[in-house]
Parts: C-alpha cells; structure tokens; sequence
C-alpha cells in the first residue's frame, strides 16, 4: 500500500469520527433537552411515616408538579442511610433516580461505617433544601421537665441509662450529648425514628435524639415531651424550646437536608433538578412547611452544594472524635 493510500485511508477514519461524534451530539443534547421523558424515582433511606420520610414526600409531590413527570418514591430504610445512599450511587446517571437525604448523615456516615461508598466522589449535589437541629425528647409522663433534670437523673442512673435514634445525626448529637454532661448512658440505635418513639413511650428508653419534624408531631399527640434543641439559636417554629446552650450544655449541631444523584449525571440534567428544588423553596408554603417541621430554607446551587459536603466530612469526623464514638462494623 503506497503512503498517498495510507494517508487517504487516514484522513477518511477521522473524517468518519468527527461525523459520529458530530451525529451523537445532537442526540445527547436533544436527551438532555427531553428530560424528563421517564418516572423519577426518588429514594427515601427512611421508614414510611417517619418525620424524615415526610419531608421527601413533600419534594417528590412538589417537584413532580412542576416538572410534570411522574414521580415516584421508593424506600431503602437501614443501616442509618447506607443502604438508600450506595443504591442511588450505583443508578444510572441519567437523573432519574434523585437521593433525598440528610446531608449531614451522608458527611457522618463516611467516618461511622465501612461503605462501598465515597460521598463526595460518587455523588453529586444538586440543591440543599433546609438546616435543623436535632430534638432531645423524652415520654409525655417522663419526670423531667428540663435538660438539667434529665442529664442528673442520667448521671445517677450511669450505664443502665438509654437513650435511642434512628439516624447518623442523632448519634453524633447523642454521644456529644454524654460527653458535655458527663453521662454513661447506652445509645440504641433503630432502623426507623417511629420504632425510637415507639419504645420511649413504653418506657424502654429514658430519651431519644429526634429530627424535629417528628418531636414536633409527637408533642402534639401528647406522646413526648420537648426538651432541648440541639441548634446554637432557637427555631421559629418551636420558640418556646431552649437550646442546649440555654440550658447549659455548651454542644450545637445543625443538620442540613439535600438531593444527590450519581455523580457522572450531565450538567444540564443536575442545573434542571436545582432550578426545580430552588422553585418549589422560594415558595411561602414551603417555608411554612419546613417551619412547621423545625426547620428553615437552605437554597444553594450544586457547586456550593458539593463545596459543603466536603466540608462536612470534615466537619463531622471532627464531630465524632469529640463524641468519642466508634466505627462500626
């Protein structure tokens, strides 16, 4: 084969790339552009009917009504969010499969467990939705009326004292919790927040650490009563509730919320679910909403979202020395 042939055969294999690659973008771009044309499947790491269950709900139906696709949400409650968390890494990045979650507990899960998963490599922010503190409750017919009585009590009571949560927040919190005040309570941990309650009321835990969305509702069951907000200020929603501060545990601990999809999902798609997360926050039903559940609105874009993650792994594996708890597993 002479080198005029050579080169020929050449310049025509490029040619034919660039005109499949010229080809496959439109395609691409016109993918993106039809987004959504699928059921989006929302994963909630939580128990059906727990607090933090209901506030995925609500953004699943929010969001659903503005983007008009279907949207569907699908329960992987255990192992703290461990398992909704590496379910949704592992989903294709095409934007159909959205992790609602706490963003604090992804950071936390990172230095409690041994996951198949790197959070801030696997996973791509794409909107923060609030902040809120953690809730110390006890039963309604409990004797302690403030943090002060309950952390005495405890401290006479040593290792036959318990408290329960359900989430990475809650533990962190709790074992903070024991270390300012000094306590050898047992944590039980739980696969879902209705279990804790469940089990506080029956008198087999002396408190639990709950999302406020929960402590809020139960006490207004007369189920619990509220006696610290693990929060540097108090909420709006909950005004009457001192913080730990207040009260004179120097701990605060704000968790925050946010939905994650895999981390390879295309820009435009990531944009899309942000500017639909954002529209449905700015709303005032909204800020009611996440009031009423003990929390406030936390708008971000995706690379101020992600920054934050990784700040947070930081963060909380600082949290968890402090509260000297141990990895598990």
């Amino acid at each position: 084969m002479t080198p005029a042939r050579i080169r020929r055969l050449f310049a025509i294999g490029w040619i034919l790339v660039f005109t499949a690659a010229a080809q496959m973008a439109p395609r691409e771009a016109q993918a993106q552009k039809g987004y959504p044309d699928d059921i989006i499947h929302f994963i909630s790491g939580y128990a059906v009917g727990s607090g933090a269950d209901v506030l995925v709900r609500y953004f699943a139906e929010k969001v659903g009504r503005l983007s008009g696709a279907t949207i569907v949400v699908e329960n992987k409650p255990g192992a703290t969010g461990n398992i909704a968390t590496e379910y949704a890494a592992r989903s294709k990045p095409n934007g159909y499969t959205v992790l609602v979650h706490a963003g604090s507990g992804l950071a936390g899960n990172m230095h409690l467990y041994k996951t198949n998963v790197d959070v801030t490599k696997d996973l791509q922010l794409v909107a923060t939705i609030n902040k809120q503190g953690t809730f110390l409750v006890v039963s309604a017919d409990s004797p302690y009326k403030t943090i002060g009585e309950l952390a005495a009590a405890m401290k006479a009571k040593k290792d036959k004292a318990s408290y329960g949560t359900s989430s990475t927040t809650g533990t962190i919190t709790g074992e903070m919790f024991k270390q300012v005040a000094g306590l050898d309570t047992m944590l039980v941990n739980y696969k879902s927040s209705p279990d804790t309650i469940k089990d506080l009321v029956g008198g087999q835990l002396d408190y639990a650490m709950v999302d406020p969305l929960l402590g809020l509702a139960e006490q207004r069951k007369g189920r619990v009563r509220v006696l610290a907000n693990c929060a540097p200020e108090r909420m709006t929603s909950s005004p009457d509730v001192p913080t730990m501060i207040e009260s004179g545990f120097n701990m605060s601990l704000v968790g925050w919320w946010a939905a994650a999809v895999p981390a390879e999902t295309p820009r435009p798609i990531v944009d899309q679910l942000n500017a639909w997360f954002n529209q449905v926050l700015a709303t005032q039903e909204t800020k009611t909403f996440l009031e009423n559940a003990g929390g406030d609105v936390f708008i971000s874009n995706p690379d101020d979202a992600q920054k934050l993650l990784t700040n947070d792994v930081k963060a909380w594996g600082e949290h968890i020395r402090i509260g000297k708890i141990q990895r598990a597993g």
